[in-house]
Protein backbone atom coordinates (compact mmCIF):
# COMPACT_ATOMS: atom_id res chain seq x y z
CA UNK A 1 0.00 0.00 0.00
CA UNK A 2 1.28 3.47 -0.92
CA UNK A 3 0.57 6.05 1.78
CA UNK A 4 0.77 9.80 1.20
CA UNK A 5 1.35 11.56 4.52
CA UNK A 6 0.55 15.27 4.59
CA UNK A 7 1.62 17.73 7.27
CA UNK A 8 2.49 21.40 7.46
CA UNK A 9 5.88 22.33 6.08
CA UNK A 10 5.97 26.04 5.30
CA UNK A 11 2.93 26.59 7.52
CA UNK A 12 5.08 25.69 10.53
CA UNK A 13 7.31 22.83 11.64
CA UNK A 14 6.23 22.73 15.30
CA UNK A 15 4.60 19.33 14.78
CA UNK A 16 7.54 17.67 12.98
CA UNK A 17 8.05 15.34 15.95
CA UNK A 18 4.43 14.18 15.79
CA UNK A 19 4.77 13.73 12.02
CA UNK A 20 7.83 11.58 12.51
CA UNK A 21 6.01 9.32 14.99
CA UNK A 22 3.02 9.06 12.66
CA UNK A 23 5.24 8.16 9.72
CA UNK A 24 6.91 5.39 11.71
CA UNK A 25 3.47 4.01 12.57
CA UNK A 26 2.27 4.29 8.96
CA UNK A 27 5.31 2.38 7.71
CA UNK A 28 3.86 -0.73 9.36
CA UNK A 29 0.99 -0.52 6.84
CA UNK A 30 2.96 0.14 3.67
CA UNK A 31 5.31 2.54 1.89
CA UNK A 32 5.13 6.16 3.05
CA UNK A 33 5.82 8.12 -0.12
CA UNK A 34 6.33 11.38 1.77
CA UNK A 35 8.51 10.16 4.62
CA UNK A 36 10.54 13.39 4.41
CA UNK A 37 7.67 15.40 5.95
CA UNK A 38 8.72 14.15 9.40
CA UNK A 39 12.31 15.33 8.94
CA UNK A 40 13.06 18.39 11.10
CA UNK A 41 15.68 19.60 8.57
CA UNK A 42 13.26 19.36 5.64
CA UNK A 43 13.16 23.07 4.80
CA UNK A 44 16.93 23.16 4.45
CA UNK A 45 16.93 20.03 2.26
CA UNK A 46 14.21 21.33 -0.07
CA UNK A 47 16.14 24.50 -0.86
CA UNK A 48 17.86 22.58 -3.67
CA UNK A 49 14.50 22.07 -5.42
CA UNK A 50 12.51 24.66 -7.35
CA UNK A 51 8.90 25.37 -6.45
CA UNK A 52 7.82 23.61 -9.64
CA UNK A 53 9.97 20.55 -8.87
CA UNK A 54 8.40 20.25 -5.42
CA UNK A 55 4.89 20.57 -6.86
CA UNK A 56 5.49 18.03 -9.64
CA UNK A 57 7.17 15.54 -7.28
CA UNK A 58 4.40 15.77 -4.71
CA UNK A 59 1.62 15.48 -7.30
CA UNK A 60 3.31 12.41 -8.78
CA UNK A 61 3.45 10.81 -5.33
CA UNK A 62 -0.19 11.71 -4.72
CA UNK A 63 -1.23 10.01 -7.96
CA UNK A 64 0.59 6.85 -6.78
CA UNK A 65 -1.10 6.89 -3.35
CA UNK A 66 -3.72 4.40 -2.23
CA UNK A 67 -4.56 6.53 0.80
CA UNK A 68 -3.79 10.01 2.17
CA UNK A 69 -3.35 10.60 5.88
CA UNK A 70 -3.02 14.22 6.96
CA UNK A 71 -2.15 15.72 10.33
CA UNK A 72 -4.14 18.96 10.11
CA UNK A 73 -3.56 20.57 13.51
CA UNK A 74 -1.25 23.21 12.00
CA UNK A 75 -3.08 25.09 9.24
CA UNK A 76 -1.36 24.68 5.87
CA UNK A 77 -2.35 25.83 2.40
CA UNK A 78 -0.33 22.97 0.92
CA UNK A 79 -2.09 20.30 2.99
CA UNK A 80 -5.46 21.79 2.04
CA UNK A 81 -4.46 21.64 -1.62
CA UNK A 82 -3.28 18.04 -1.27
CA UNK A 83 -6.57 17.06 0.37
CA UNK A 84 -8.61 18.68 -2.41
CA UNK A 85 -6.47 16.94 -5.04
CA UNK A 86 -6.89 13.59 -3.26
CA UNK A 87 -10.65 14.11 -3.21
CA UNK A 88 -10.64 14.77 -6.98
CA UNK A 89 -8.60 11.58 -7.44
CA UNK A 90 -11.00 9.67 -5.14
CA UNK A 91 -8.18 8.70 -2.74
CA UNK A 92 -9.47 7.82 0.75
CA UNK A 93 -8.40 10.47 3.28
CA UNK A 94 -7.99 10.48 7.03
CA UNK A 95 -7.53 13.88 8.70
CA UNK A 96 -6.10 13.90 12.21
CA UNK A 97 -6.68 16.98 14.37
CA UNK A 98 -5.07 17.37 17.80
CA UNK A 99 -7.45 18.96 20.28
CA UNK A 100 -5.87 22.18 21.57
CA UNK A 101 -7.16 25.15 23.50
CA UNK A 102 -8.13 28.08 21.24
CA UNK A 103 -7.73 26.07 18.00
CA UNK A 104 -10.47 24.79 15.75
CA UNK A 105 -10.38 22.85 12.53
CA UNK A 106 -11.44 24.53 9.30
CA UNK A 107 -15.03 23.77 8.30
CA UNK A 108 -13.69 23.04 4.80
CA UNK A 109 -12.14 19.91 6.32
CA UNK A 110 -14.53 19.00 9.16
CA UNK A 111 -17.61 19.76 7.04
CA UNK A 112 -16.52 17.64 4.06
CA UNK A 113 -18.03 14.15 4.30
CA UNK A 114 -15.42 12.76 1.89
CA UNK A 115 -12.78 13.11 4.60
CA UNK A 116 -12.75 10.93 7.69
CA UNK A 117 -11.81 13.43 10.38
CA UNK A 118 -10.70 12.27 13.81
CA UNK A 119 -9.89 14.43 16.81
CA UNK A 120 -7.28 13.16 19.22
CA UNK A 121 -5.81 14.41 22.47
CA UNK A 122 -2.96 12.04 23.13
CA UNK A 123 -0.68 10.56 20.51
CA UNK A 124 -1.25 7.09 22.01
CA UNK A 125 -4.76 7.17 20.52
CA UNK A 126 -3.34 7.64 17.03
CA UNK A 127 -2.45 3.98 16.56
CA UNK A 128 -6.06 2.95 17.29
CA UNK A 129 -7.48 5.61 14.96
CA UNK A 130 -5.15 4.61 12.13
CA UNK A 131 -5.71 0.89 12.65
CA UNK A 132 -9.50 1.34 12.39
CA UNK A 133 -9.17 3.53 9.30
CA UNK A 134 -6.91 1.01 7.56
CA UNK A 135 -9.25 -1.88 8.41
CA UNK A 136 -12.14 -0.03 6.73
CA UNK A 137 -10.31 0.39 3.40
Amino acid sequence: MNIYFAGAIRGGRDDAGIYSKLIQLLKTYGTVLTEHVGDKTLLKEEQSLSEQEIYERDMQWLKQADVLIAEVSTPSLGVGYELAAAERLNIPCLCLFRKQQHKTLSAMISGNSFFQTKIYGKSSKLSIIIERFMEEL
